[in-house]
């Protein structure tokens, strides 16, 4: 029976570039998984291991590892930085219970370590900071930290103190036991000294370490009375002052370093073994009923409780497919038979394996707090839930964002069209930010993402791992249609052949909604009118009709129904009559309710050298952007801008070309406004003529 409170089920998160795997590539050497440490620029690191993260530098999908630090088990997800695919951070915070930001020391917070921070947010997860690349030109730990409470609005808990800047930095002061830390220049990890802190630095060192000390206190009031009258607090009280502040998301502990140059990343291990929770200490997950409502109960992490896991993760490997699992309660075992609580079917178990990047190790049985993959479920999907099949429970689901942009795809070669649609849904198995839809009327494959490397890397996966040679169309956006004006308007359905006919007759005002409202519906009628079984009917009528505007055929947002009157027969009324009377409502209404073209803006975050500053708002003004704010740092200039999608399209390379290659941008989807006249009538003509073609 293993301990539970030796587990850590940890990720490490950042902005692309802060130094994410190769802090995890040192992790693994100082705990002896590796011996021989892999270099993100060498395409060499462990959990890099597909080639287009090996050839892009970049971190493409998250990956298991685990590994002992201290008598303690580690499960490490090392997950992407690139905005494309912020889903799998997403999807990995949800079944961790404790992160590693990492900030650049240099960069600081950028835009994706936000989005990355408030997804750890939303899912509660305790987090300790690591500040990386102190080594690097222009980095300042002191900036960094300033940073996460002005940007993030976090509070973070200095634990270390650099020891020199830039090429001159050694090490660093570990504020609770006042030591240093110092490394030789060998880059071997293990290779330190701890010694007394720097004369220099004496002062530094105490101001720093009241601040701990008081913010530490402020989690236990009996030891900050004694600390007030002048007892100095020992080292357990103050660790255990932390890990409850840190578990309670009070502050967030902050540590310094290089992870290339093998400096500071022992501290890092030990604060997630001394603060980070285990999986027994964090809130338990609630459980769901059908309609995704919380029903009250909660997946306690027990072994000897029901099983309830759910499945993070699918992945394609050579073997088959990989579904990945947290298990928050009970056992699972070789053989045994589990309920997959979305399908209502049950699956037997056949292997386990406990995964590190893409070797495995077979498991017999595995227990709540371990995250684990099996190798050959069928019907298993990211967010489904696996459970004991005579206590069923579903787990609280995870929401995907919608793709906000388009392409069209065909096989080069007649026969390959089997086969690419085989490898697709292969892919829209293992990232469900990823959809593929057949037009109905052209019969092209649509494929759909959350960004142009998105779907770049896709028509690269096809290609390299499924042999499937596409031709791609454009890239389309995802456009919307919305009303701007107020109608009253009557609609009647009549149907008379032998027999019973059909007959319903509404009244209704349709309304321009709030942004982001979608759509709403009401009823106002009363003295029975319209029967009340009947509402249903109507609202189901209109809610369909919304998925094809009236101008170009892109769905329609943001309006509100009311039904206010209308009459009924008592023969010939039904709900399929209110229904066709809602849809032909719809088709008379919305064209007079003066519709408008919407198109999806985009956050954009620039990072340019300060010579190029007006190039590039001169430029994103050229894309019709509103430039938001400009915020100058150590060495480059961050603008922040909403500028519409669609001319977006190929922008890294103009960016690179403006910048000398400097440059640096990350965009995602922000929210809809009205396209300008000009804009709406390309596109509504570009629509009509595919049309026509088909």
């Amino acid at each position: 029976m293993t301990d539970l409170s030796h587990y850590r089920n940890i990720g490490i998160f950042a902005h692309v570039d802060a130094g994410k795997t190769t802090t995890t590539e040192r992790i693994l050497k100082l705990t002896g998984k590796i011996h021989k440490i892999g270099e993100v620029h060498d395409g060499a690191a462990t959990t890099d291991f597909m080639d287009q993260e090996q050839e892009r530098g970049i971190t493409i999908q998250s990956a298991a590892t685990s590994c002992e630090w201290d008598g303690h088990r580690l499960n490490i997800i090392d997950t992407p930085g690139h905005v494309d695919f912020t889903i799998e951070v997403y999807r990995s915070l949800k079944v961790l219970d404790g992160g590693v930001g990492v900030f650049c020391g240099s960069g600081g917070v950028e835009p994706q370590s936000e989005t990355n921070w408030r997804y750890a947010n939303e899912s509660e997860v305790a987090r300790i900071i690591f500040v990386n690349k102190l080594d690097r030109l222009g980095a300042d730990f002191y900036r960094v930290t300033k940073q996460v409470e002005e940007v993030l609005g976090a509070n973070p808990l200095v634990m270390t103190l650099p020891i020199g800047t830039e090429d001159d930095f050694t090490g660093v002061v570990d504020l609770l036991t006042r030591k240093a830390w110092v490394w030789d220049d060998s880059g071997d990890p293990l290779k330190y000294e701890i010694q007394d802190v720097p004369a220099d630095m004496a002062d530094d060192v105490e101001t720093w370490r009241e601040q701990l000390v008081e913010t530490a206190l402020e989690q236990d009031d009996e030891a900050m009375g004694k600390y007030l009258d002048g007892e100095e607090p020992d080292l357990e009280t103050l660790k255990a002052c932390i890990r409850k502040g840190t578990i309670a998301l009070d502050f967030f502990p902050t540590y310094c370093g290089s992870a290339f140059k093998n400096k500071g990343i022992q501290l890092v291990l030990n604060a997630v073994v001394d603060y980070l929770p285990s999986p027994t200490e964090v809130k338990p997950q609630p459980e769901v009923d059908p309609k995704g409502n919380e029903t009250g109960e909660f997946a306690v992490v027990d072994p000897d409780k029901p099983l309830r896991a759910l499945a993070f993760k699918i992945m394609d490997d050579r073997y088959g497919a990989l579904t990945f699992i947290r298990i928050y309660s009970g056992k699972l075992g070789k053989g045994t038979t589990v309920l997959n609580s979305f399908t209502g079917k049950t699956e037997r178990i056949g292997r386990i394996v406990e995964m590190h990047a893409d070797e495995r190790i077979e498991l017999d049985s595995a227990q709540a707090g371990d995250i684990v993959a099996i190798l050959g479920m069928k019907n298993v999907r990211t967010g489904h839930t696996l459970c004991d099949p005579k206590h069923p429970a579903t787990l609280e689901p995870m929401v995907f964002p919608d793709p906000v942009i388009s392409i069209a795809i065909a096989p080069k070669d007649k026969g390959g069209s089997e086969k690419m649609g085989v490898a697709l849904n292969k892919m829209v198995q293992e990232d469900p930010s990823f959809r593929v839809e057949t037009d109905e009327e052209s019969g092209e494959t649509i494929l759909k993402g959350m960004g142009e490397l998105h779907l770049d890397i896709k028509i690269d996966i096809l290609k390299r791992t499924h042999g499937v040679e596409v031709e791609v169309g454009k890239p389309q956006v995802a456009y919307r249609e919305t009303i701007t004006r107020r109608v009253e308007d009557s609609y009647t359905h009549k149907k008379q052949s032998g027999g019973s006919g059909q007959f319903g007759k509404i009244d209704y005002i349709i309304e321009p909604g709030e942004p982001g409202s979608g759509f709403e519906f009401n009823s106002t009628v009363t003295g029975g009118n319209v029967p009340r079984e009947y509402w249903p009917a109507v609202e189901k009528g209109f809610k369909q009709s919304l998925e094809q505007g009236v101008l170009a055929g892109f769905p329609c947002l943001d309006l509100k129904i009311t039904l206010v009157d209308g009459a009924f027969h008592a023969v010939d009324s039904s709900a399929i009559a209110f229904e066709i009377a809602a849809r032909g409502a719809y088709r008379q209404s919305i064209p007079k309710a003066a519709p408008q073209l919407i198109e999806p803006i985009m956050k954009v975050d620039v990072f340019t050298p300060e010579d190029h500053v007006g190039d590039v708002i001169g430029d994103l003004n050229r894309r019709r952007g509103m430039i938001k704010s400009q915020e100058p740092g150590v060495t480059s200039v961050r603008i922040k801008a909403d500028v519409p999608l669609s001319e977006m399209f190929g922008y890294i390379g103009d960016l690179r070309t403006m910048t000398s290659g400097r440059g640096q941008f990350s965009m995602e989807f922000s929210h809809y406004l009205p396209c300008p006249k000009n804009v709406a009538e390309d596109v509504i003509k570009e629509v009509q003529e595919r049309n026509e073609k088909k």
